[in-house]
């Protein structure tokens, strides 16, 4: 029965209940929104991170990642990487040697970074073949190169051109080769895309004088939740004396700090906004309260009990508040879809911080469920604690005096 009576309140002066649910509505629309961008900018840089480079388990020799020279080199026998694939949750295996050199052209030299892959596994892991922007993409026994777009600009080369290069090898032997030009790659991040050589690993492995050594594997697993049980089921199956298996976690520290410093001012921000959102709600709540003065004067003075009332009050509260909150999330959800798939592209400035931070220049929205669970619990408390307003009237009221309109 107060159930029955609290909805036909609601729909007695549809304007006014239109009004509250108007402004719960675009509340929950626009912290939904801010909080899907702030997410999805954190996504974007992990992904970036993980995607293009670490992937989420690296395994090297022990002291590797703290001196990364290619004297830090291991040996990994192809059973052991044949059982890292049969690992369950793990869909890319991907060895490398990786070591900086010195690229030359002409008169012009740059220091790079060179990564012998196994094309087809670092193409599963990076999609380092659709980066290919001129010429043809590696074959695993190529006697040649790939290097970035802005690697090529500077040296002012092109397919086909011979490249220099020259370094320290494994245990002080020297590293000089010249390898043809067959492709060259482009990638959003800035520092990636003016240093970065590629060759097949067997000839890397040639090039440093490091037969059947690699630097790195990187493993990708096909959901973030299961890295820790692949990461421990790697670590029991390899030697830790001389080995270390690493997380993405522990192998980008200083990403994650980034992102909790700044996930710290945006929950700044979204609790500034929750307070203009509430005050915003107060008000539409005090309108309702003053404009039903009369009405609730009339309804103690003829028996009803002032709790009945309150509860009558706070029922309507908060079905309104659930009202708005599923016609905000419906509204909101097909659009946080398709920029989900669909990305923003940032140009100009904006583009440039991005890339300079190393990122892609992509302003990415989130569709994390904690993001609409947490502003729905965040709108509904919120509704909770001004729903105390009415009732607090409604126990002062003084009937007569409200039917007077004093």
């Amino acid at each position: 029965m107060i159930f029955k009576l609290a909805w036909r309140n609601i729909w007695r002066n549809k304007r006014r209940s239109y009004l509250t649910i108007a402004s719960i509505m675009f509340a929950v629309i626009l912290a939904i929104f801010m909080r899907s961008v702030q997410l999805g900018s954190y996504e974007n840089m992990i992904e970036n991170s993980v995607r293009f480079y670490t992937g989420h388990i690296q395994i090297h020799q022990k002291g590797y990642w703290d001196d990364k020279v290619i004297d830090n080199s291991m040996a990994l026998d192809s059973h052991l990487l044949g059982t890292l694939h049969q690992i369950e949750g793990v869909t890319d295996v991907v060895p490398r040697v990786e070591s900086f050199i010195l690229s030359a052209y002409g008169t012009k030299t740059r220091g790079s970074l060179i990564m012998g892959i196994d094309p087809i596994a670092e193409d599963g892991l990076t999609g380092l073949k659709d980066k290919l922007v001129e010429g043809e993409y590696l074959n695993i026994d190529d006697k040649a190169v790939l290097i970035s777009e802005g690697l090529a600009k500077y040296l002012r080369m092109g397919i086909g051109d011979t490249l220099v290069l020259l370094g320290q090898g494994y245990h002080g032997s020297s590293a000089a080769a010249i390898y043809p030009i067959k492709g060259i790659v482009k990638f959003p991040v800035k520092v990636q895309n003016d240093q970065s050589v590629f060759l097949p690993v067997a000839e890397a492995q040639w090039l440093f004088d490091a037969a059947d050594l690699l630097t790195s594997v990187s493993i990708m697993v096909d959901q973030v939740d299961r890295v820790e049980g692949v990461n421990q089921t790697i670590k029991s199956q390899v030697d830790l004396e001389t080995l270390e298996v690493m997380d993405w976690q522990e192998l980008t520290p200083e990403l994650l700090q980034a992102i909790e410093i700044d996930n710290l001012s945006s929950k700044f921000m979204l609790y500034i906004l929750y307070l203009v959102i509430g005050f915003g709600m107060l008000g539409t709540f005090m309108m309702m309260t003053a404009e039903r003065q009369y009405e609730f004067g009339v309804m103690i003075s003829i028996g009803m009990s002032r709790l009945k009332m309150q509860i009558v009050i706070a029922l309507e509260m908060l079905m309104m508040t659930f009202l708005a909150l599923f016609i905000g999330i419906s509204i909101t959800l097909p659009f946080l879809i398709h920029l989900h798939n669909n990305p923003v592209k940032l140009t100009g400035d904006m583009a440039v911080a991005a890339e300079n931070k190393g990122v892609e220049a992509l302003l990415r929205f989130s569709l994390n469920p904690e993001l609409f669970l947490n502003q729905a619990w965040a709108i509904f408390f919120m509704a909770f604690l001004l729903g105390f307003y009415p009732i607090r009237s409604i126990q002062k009221l003084k009937p007569v005096k409200a039917m007077r309109g004093e």
